[in-house]
């Protein structure tokens, strides 16, 4: 599950996103101040809207993706049966930005410029991700994306196929994580040797020109 709160750009409503629905007819079910979004077609369930959310939410704040606390859950939980739903939802709070680890970069037998990557993200966990990058090689440690996370620009990463090849994430560069001072060149971001495989990625670090 995938949480957006903007109060600025959007108002006062957290955005629950289950699944992708990109190009997709969908149409929302509401009850109270809560909207169960479906694929018209289908019927399945792709989304939540939760309309004057600060008001069902202790301390909720953000201007994009959020991570709701164990007590905002169960705060959400109430908020949509009360109104009606028959619907639990859960806590995930593993960070969608880490530190990862290129283990293996080969070219895509079908591209002159796609590499076909390895990396590890985590206690062994390994992902793999096709990136274009010129920067990219064997032994960098890289900022990834992981399935599930939105990029500061409202993109969300979800499985897909670059090229017939399956692709599970984005290594991002700075510029796609709009840090500060972030270089014009092009190319992800290559991050210090003392970085943790795993660990979540801070946005606040400085970038070195």
């Amino acid at each position: 599950m995938i949480a957006s709160y903007n109060l600025k750009g959007v108002g006062d409503t957290l955005i629950l996103i289950l699944s992708n629905s990109e190009g997709q007819e969908v149409e929302a079910i509401r009850k109270g101040d809560v909207a169960c979004v479906t694929l018209k077609e289908t019927g399945e369930v792709v989304g939540w809207n939760i309309f004057s959310a600060s008001h069902k939410l202790t301390n909720l704040q953000g201007d994009g993706q959020v991570q709701l606390s164990p007590s905002q859950i169960t705060e959400l939980n109430l908020a949509v049966k009360e109104a009606g739903f028959d619907v639990t939802f859960e806590c995930d709070n593993s960070p969608k930005f880490v530190v990862g680890f290129v283990k293996e970069c080969e070219k895509h037998q079908d591209s002159d410029h796609l590499n076909i990557t390895k990396i590890e993200v985590d206690n062994g966990e390994e992902l793999q991700i096709v990136c274009g990058a010129s920067n990219m090689v064997q032994g960098l440690k890289v900022v990834v994306a992981k399935v599930g996370a939105m990029m500061p620009d409202g993109m969300i990463i979800w499985p897909g196929e670059l090229r017939g090849v399956k692709s599970d994430g984005m290594v991002c560069s700075a510029r796609e994580l709009q840090l500060e001072n972030a270089p014009d060149k092009k190319g992800i971001l290559e991050l210090p040797e003392s970085s943790v495989v795993g660990s979540a990625f801070n946005f606040n670090i400085a970038i070195n020109e």
